[in-house]
């Protein structure tokens, strides 16, 4: 989020920072004469036809000189048909023409991309002659204004003007070049218009379909058997026990719709379950939303927008820093899977008298994550281009899924971290993070079950020579993370955000206060009012003051901090954030919270909060296909991005549903039955069935059965696995 975040501010800054040069170059260099000729290349299509209206297939000057390919000479002469057929006043020459973009009205608000019309130019599939048709072909001619102006920074290619050409298919790149050249040098009137734009072929498109190569099948046969077999047994359930009079044998009901939809929309009575901590599925469901909502900002942020220029000022709104630093979040699902993790493990262990099967445990974790994690690497990396096809394909995303072919094992094994540069999908390094803490969480969970307070001091130490750490590297290295300063290159994103050893201070502050939790446990705190409005008061001041305090320095022409500050802020707000949500949860606990504790402990969040894993692995994808395949620009403002929000959000649960009762509820129950057990058959509960492993680690119920299906009781199920299934 923060790379994202970071390139493209730097980008604008870049360009409001050389604002008096431009101006200078503008009175001086760049006059209201050249801006005319710029405005002229606005009916470019049209000039195109003026120029070249003539053509023939003799002209192989138009080549300039170099010997012509086979390729050339139909180029030369398909470009000669389309002149004849625009001369007669043929729809589909001018439907080709009439594909073209312009140069876009308001570039000095940012709007730097004319889309033309991309379906009207690929579907162009005309027949010329026997055996052969002329195609569309569009393609992005690229306008460096910057660089016209002398600067040659390679920053400011962001502010490259680019608008959208179609030409026959049969021409290369490299041969439109040729042509449009010839027309530019015309209209600006410059010797040399080859150096003033390009046509990059890595930007052209053309109507062929792209075909399915042998895992692409795999995929959809993947799915459809996965579908298939949902369908059959929820047939089967609906006919065999319609009537709720006898249970559907135990296969049937992990596969069945029914009985998994059954599971996720029951909702448990906040008073019939004492032992459950009710607030963590609101804390959990509003840190998802706000994940979301933020990502939806970042990809708003690198799309065609007709006033990029007001991002300047919106980074500077008191509003924008909810975005900017909503990575607070990551904290935030640190801090419950430390939580639960020990709250859960450590009951366990006083049942058990220290004794867990780490292996069994692992392995528990490791099949409720990854068989959605391996679908999903299938899904981004080879469905994806087949459902947004668009002009800007390339362009506007969060990642380049084409690397899942060479990184997909690092993603499956959760080192991805650390062992590659090119992830396969991005939003996953926090499973890989949360992963790496769960693994060395046995050897905690001993010390503190052991060795009690000594062990919780020790891993306090632990905690401040780790966030010790993070501050000298920042310092050594001279990081900085303020926006306006660029924030952290990609190599530096990777060492601070997505290093293991940076993220462990929030999972082990919730790691402490579950130990705090459990000594402490059916005890009940006297507080007084003046002790809870200072705890409330308190907390809200540690979580503001995480949110805000670098809003003094958003200005772009304001001071910076010094890295020193940054340090201690990046450093501080790691323990503070977390620190505050220990007080949220403890006076939700004990009756403090009001109307906080209201809103946080509904059971409306219930569902949702099952369904938060998939709702993490999905949610990219909806806006991967939404904005991938964009036709025209957007406008960017507060409100239209909640409009967006309110759409991706929808669709995303629509599919983390599907997903959730086609795959993973099937492949949980699955585990369910083959695991190992260590305890007999238990009765199924008469409450309603809520325990799928989302709600196993907040319910920390020891009676614990997966849904619909009576199952025996591992030690798995009382070990947390959905928090790591929460997004970044």
């Amino acid at each position: 989020m923060i790379s994202v975040l970071a390139v493209v501010s730097l980008c604008w800054l870049a360009l409001a920072r050389s604002n008096a040069e431009l101006v200078y170059q503008q009175e001086n260099g760049f006059s209201m004469a050249n801006y005319e000729r710029l405005m002229d290349l606005r009916p470019l299509g049209t000039e195109f036809f003026r120029h070249f209206g003539n053509i023939s297939e003799a002209d192989l000057e138009l080549l300039e000189g170099r010997l012509p390919s086979q390729q050339d000479l139909v180029c030369l002469a398909d470009i000669a048909q389309l002149m004849q057929a625009l001369t007669s006043g043929r729809l589909w020459a001018l439907s080709m023409i009439d594909s073209w973009g312009t140069i876009p009205s308001g570039y000095l608000m940012g709007n730097r991309i004319d889309l033309g019309n991309y379906d009207q130019c690929i579907r162009l599939d005309k027949a010329v002659a026997d055996g052969h048709s002329i195609q569309g072909k569009y393609c992005f001619l690229e306008l460096p204004v910057a660089k016209w102006l002398g600067f040659d920074m390679e920053i400011l290619k962001e502010t490259n003007m680019k608008t959208a050409v179609c030409l026959p298919s049969s021409c290369s790149a490299a041969r439109m070049e040729t042509f449009v050249g010839q027309l530019l040098q015309r209209l600006l009137g410059v010797s040399n218009a080859n150096t003033k734009f390009s046509i990059d072929e890595s930007s052209c498109k053309t109507g062929q379909s792209k075909s399915f190569d042998s895992l692409t099948i795999v995929t959809v046969v993947l799915l459809s058997v996965f579908a298939s077999v949902m369908i059959i047994c929820t047939v089967y359930d609906y006919l065999r026990c319609g009537d709720n009079s006898k249970l559907p044998p135990r296969i049937v009901s992990v596969f069945s719709a029914r009985a998994n939809s059954r599971s996720l929309f029951a909702m448990v009575d906040i008073k019939s379950s004492p032992n459950v901590i009710h607030c963590l599925h609101g804390i959990r469901c509003m840190s998802l939303i706000w994940v979301i909502f933020g990502h939806e900002f970042i990809i708003a942020l690198i799309s065609p927008n007709i006033n990029q220029m007001d991002v300047l000022r919106w980074v500077q709104q008191a509003f924008s820093s909810f975005i900017l630093y909503a990575p607070f979040s990551v904290d935030t699902f640190f801090f419950l899977s430390g939580l639960l993790l020990v709250v859960i493990s450590l009951r366990f262990l006083d049942k058990t008298k220290g004794k867990i099967n780490v292996p069994m445990m692992y392995l528990h974790r490791y099949l409720r994550l990854t068989p959605l994690l391996a679908v999903a690497i299938l899904v981004y990396w080879k469905l994806l281009p087949h459902l947004a096809d668009g002009p800007l394909y390339e362009q506007v995303g969060f990642a380049d899924y084409c690397v899942c072919e060479r990184t997909w094992f690092w993603t499956l094994l959760y080192v991805q971290n650390y062992a590659t540069k090119e992830t396969c999908i991005t939003h996953t390094w926090y499973l890989a993070v949360d992963m790496q803490l769960y693994i060395i969480s046995p050897i905690l969970l001993i010390a503190l079950y052991r060795w009690g307070k000594k062990a919780a001091g020790g891993i306090l130490l632990l905690m401040l020579l780790l966030s010790s750490c993070l501050f000298a590297t920042m310092l050594i290295n001279n990081y900085k993370v303020l926006f306006k300063n660029g924030g952290p290159d990609q190599d530096v994103q990777r060492k601070l955000y997505q290093a293991t050893h940076n993220h462990a201070a929030p999972w082990l502050v919730g790691l402490l206060f579950g130990y705090f939790l459990h000594l402490t446990r059916g005890k009940q705190f006297q507080l007084s009012r003046l002790i809870v409005w200072a705890g409330w008061l308190l907390s809200l001041a540690m979580l503001f003051t995480s949110i805000f305090a670098m809003y003094p320095y958003a200005k772009w022409l304001g001071p910076s901090p010094t890295v020193l500050a940054q340090a201690f802020y990046y450093t501080l707000t790691r323990i503070g954030w977390p620190l505050a949500l220990c007080w949220v949860v403890f006076a939700c606990m004990q009756g403090h919270g009001g109307l906080a504790n209201s809103f946080l402990s509904s059971p409306l969040w219930q569902p949702l909060s099952k369904l938060s894993y998939s709702a993490y692995i999905w949610h990219v994808f909806i806006m991967e296909v939404n904005h991938r395949r964009i036709r025209s620009n957007s406008h960017f403002t507060n409100f239209d991005m909640m409009l967006a929000f309110w759409a991706t959000f929808g669709f995303t649960l629509l599919m983390s549903y599907t997903f959730y009762i086609v795959i993973e509820a099937p492949l949980a129950g699955l585990e369910s039955l083959l695991l190992p057990t260590r305890k007999p058959n238990l009765k199924p509960s008469t409450r309603p069935v809520v325990a799928t492993d989302a709600v196993e680690a907040v319910v920390a119920a020891d009676e614990a059965i997966e849904p619909q299906v009576e199952t025996k009781q591992t030690d798995l199920d009382l070990f947390p696995t959905e928090t790591s299934k929460e997004s970044v």
